[in-house]
């Protein structure tokens, strides 16, 4: 495979590269550029947003018809990284979770009508979207088809749906949304997606859930569905379709957090080696120790791998290849990198590294996360295994 980047889009990469480094990072120094939950403040994102429309960097992982630069997933690849090296990064190009997969997925799947009055608005950045499908005990987490229990039965012209979700990213924010209902006990067509706006009566938060580390906006709340009804226009890909909903959506998900989660970890690497360049330390610079040369080796080799990974999933992904076993290996891998690779940045800064002076504290505290979110690392290697044992020799292709 060659890694070389179309001159195109690496041209766009260094344009974002070079936004992110003038214009976003800088933010980060000034706390009063942050929300109340460790985000960027709504008001300075607006500013930025508009920014980079004009710089035509926007939603890259869109097509032109509905305003984005139309790249396939080895592009986003790319530029999803430099975007990952601010912490505010991926949400001023309206790139960053849920948003990002809910427009993917509905723009591929949806209709006319439905990209009209559901997604544009997301596209444009003027509401934010939500994806409801993970459940409280006993209901749905990493297996949706098995032990979804929100239902929606059909009463009238419309779907009545009743059910609880929990740890909804976004939903706070968010005026749409997709929930997963269970619509009959078929183990493979037995769910179906549903598209419905904030305003509809039927549903509410119970609670915005805290967390150990900063949030999105919009935060991960408990929802309650006691009567939400929807009509046949906003079923997504149609009844029974809904397990199929969301493995197109949380496939090529998982691997975009790859992309931005490498981003970061290059970014702690970077505040870490400008501190040991600079320090001195029983007569010499940190650089010159050994071990923490070690330190410095285990994480730009980790993550180095990473990338290889996340881009062959990418290029597969490219080539029609669902690329189930390239994305749950590098979930994996890419996950785990984050949580050391930061965890050693800040061990390197010392008190420095545990302070607010940067923003290590910050991606040690929403690391800890990435080895959970959209699959924990232990349901993907259930998933290798199970691929494994079915492909045997072939596991090992090279191709798509």
């Amino acid at each position: 495979m060659d890694f070389t980047l179309p001159a195109v889009i690496d041209a766009l990469r260094r344009r974002v590269r070079e936004f992110v480094i003038g214009r976003i990072q800088p933010l980060e120094a000034d706390r009063a550029n942050y929300d109340d939950h460790e985000n960027i403040r709504l008001e300075v994102l607006a500013r930025v947003r508009q920014d980079v429309k004009a710089a035509g960097l926007w939603a890259p992982q869109l097509s032109a018809e509905h305003g984005g630069l139309g790249l396939p997933f080895v592009g986003l690849a790319a530029l999803y990284e430099e975007m990952g090296k601010s912490i505010f990064g991926p949400v001023c190009f309206n790139c960053a979770a849920p948003d990002e997969g809910n427009m993917r997925l509905v723009e591929k799947v949806g209709t006319t009508q439905q990209k009209r009055w559901w997604l544009q608005p997301v596209v444009d950045g003027t509401v934010r979207s939500a994806f409801a499908m993970t459940e409280p005990m006993p209901g749905a987490g990493s297996d949706p088809s098995g032990a979804m229990l929100t239902s929606a039965e059909r009463v009238g012209g419309n779907w009545v749906i009743r059910g609880r979700k929990w740890f909804i990213t976004g939903a706070q924010a968010a005026e749409h949304f997709i929930v997963i209902a269970r619509t009959s006990q078929d183990s493979r067509n037995g769910l179906t997606a549903f598209l419905f706006h904030a305003n509809q009566p039927g549903w509410r938060i119970v609670r915005r859930i805290p967390i150990m580390g900063p949030e999105e906006h919009g935060g991960h709340c408990e929802l309650e569905f006691d009567g939400l009804q929807v009509p046949d226009d906003d079923v997504l890909m149609g009844v029974g379709a809904g397990l199929k909903v969301t493995q197109i959506r949380l496939g090529p998900a998982r691997l975009t957090h790859c992309m931005r989660w490498l981003g970061m970890a290059q970014r702690a690497m970077q505040i870490a080696g400008d501190y040991v360049r600079e320090r001195d330390n029983f007569g010499s610079k940190l650089k010159d120790h050994q071990g923490v040369q070690w330190l410095l080796a285990e994480g730009a080799m980790q993550i180095e791998i990473g990338r290889l990974l996340t881009m062959r999933a990418a290029w597969r992904l490219d080539q029609k290849d669902r690329a189930r076993q390239d994305i749950s290996i590098a979930k994996i891998h890419v996950a785990e990198t984050l949580h050391r690779v930061v965890d050693t940045a800040l061990q390197l800064q010392g008190a420095r590294g545990y302070s607010k002076d940067t923003p290590v504290e910050w991606m040690y505290r929403y690391a800890r996360q990435a080895r959970l979110v959209d699959g924990a690392s232990e349901v993907h290697k259930m998933v290798i295994a199970k691929l494994y044992l079915a492909a045997r020799e072939e596991f090992w292709r090279w191709g798509p």
